[in-house]
């Protein structure tokens, strides 16, 4: 039996299918394959820290879901970028992912150009954690609550002074972005890491930290420290009678330090779905959700889209600090 071309086979019908699926960048078979072989996480910072703590959940918990082998690969080096970039040039089959971070959304404005495009050349997938910054003050400080502390730093001969992780990080700007909202002069000192920035505090060499969470937890409980505030939209589930700072007398501010889950671009949409609805899955699964929380994180997984807003509106916020602050990359 002869066949016209305005009767096509069946076999003419599923090749066209295809190759109009293969035209249009569509994942014909790839979404139903996926995954096959090894995943791999590209974590931008070196083993044992808060984002590769967020990896190594992720990673393990997708592996039992995935039925295949999960491996962190930590490629750690000026502030996320080398990370960023090999991830940036690895293929979008949906078998590498990229652990991002707050320094994502800060690089393009203190670094100036990169060489990756943190929106056009990933994939949002899903936000991930944040770690939340809690304001933290040598017991010798007279201020007791954030209305305290602003007025103490408001006063003309106050010399009151912060100690951060590293110039242009997460903490740097928690502390400018109080500066620039509350009025005040805090003196900033930077540090090699969050350790010497927070065994300074102890010694009392500076007076104040935007501490994240996993550093100022112990410190806290040991009474070592105050507490004077927590600088997320939120009470924190780690110390519920901890007030926010925006309840305590700055409407408005918020700062935190967080982790998300990113693709190349070009990662077959199907993929990006299926990994985003396993995520979520995963990251709400409540053994852990208390795993990250004994950790200093609380899970916070999202849809696709709610991570793309997230990430611009991160980075048009401390654009405008580190432009306001004058905060040069060191």
């Amino acid at each position: 039996m002869s066949h016209s071309p305005l009767h096509p086979t069946r076999r003419q019908l599923v090749a066209g299918g295809l190759l109009a699926a293969a035209a249009h960048g569509l994942p014909a078979l790839a979404a139903d394959a996926w995954p096959s072989r090894p995943v791999r996480f590209i974590v931008p910072f070196p083993p044992g820290g808060p984002v590769d703590t967020i990896g190594r959940t992720a990673a393990q918990k997708l592996g039992d879901v995935w039925k295949v082998p999960t491996v962190v690969d930590n490629r750690a080096g000026a502030g996320g970028v080398v990370g960023a970039s090999a991830a940036a040039r690895e293929a979008p089959d949906g078998y590498t992912l990229f652990l991002g971070s707050i320094h994502h959304a800060v690089n393009p404005a203190l670094m100036g150009k990169l060489p990756y495009d943190i929106e056009k050349d990933f994939a949002p997938i899903s936000f991930a954690a944040l770690f939340p910054v809690f304001v933290v003050a040598h017991p010798s400080v007279p201020a007791n609550n954030i209305q305290e502390l602003i007025a103490l730093a408001r006063k003309p001969d106050s010399t009151l002074s912060f100690s951060s992780s590293g110039n242009g990080g997460g903490t740097h700007l928690a502390g400018e972005l109080f500066n620039m909202e509350a009025g005040t002069r805090l003196q900033h000192i930077p540090y090699k890491g969050s350790a010497p920035a927070m065994s300074d505090l102890l010694g009392g060499q500076v007076q104040l930290m935007f501490s994240d969470a996993p550093t100022a937890l112990p410190h806290i409980k040991s009474g070592r420290v105050k507490v004077l505030g927590v600088a997320s939209r939120q009470r924190s589930p780690m110390l519920p009678q901890v007030p926010t700072v925006a309840e305590s007398g700055l409407p408005g501010y918020e700062a935190y330090s967080w982790t998300a889950l990113f693709a190349p671009a070009g990662t077959p949409p199907a993929v990006l779905a299926r990994i985003n609805a396993d995520f979520q899955t995963a990251f709400n699964d409540p053994a852990v959700r208390q795993r990250l929380l004994d950790a200093g994180a609380e899970a916070d997984p999202g849809t696709q889209q709610q991570l793309r807003q997230r990430l611009r509106a991160e980075m048009d916020k401390w654009a405008r600090v580190i432009r306001t602050a004058g905060i040069q990359a060191g």
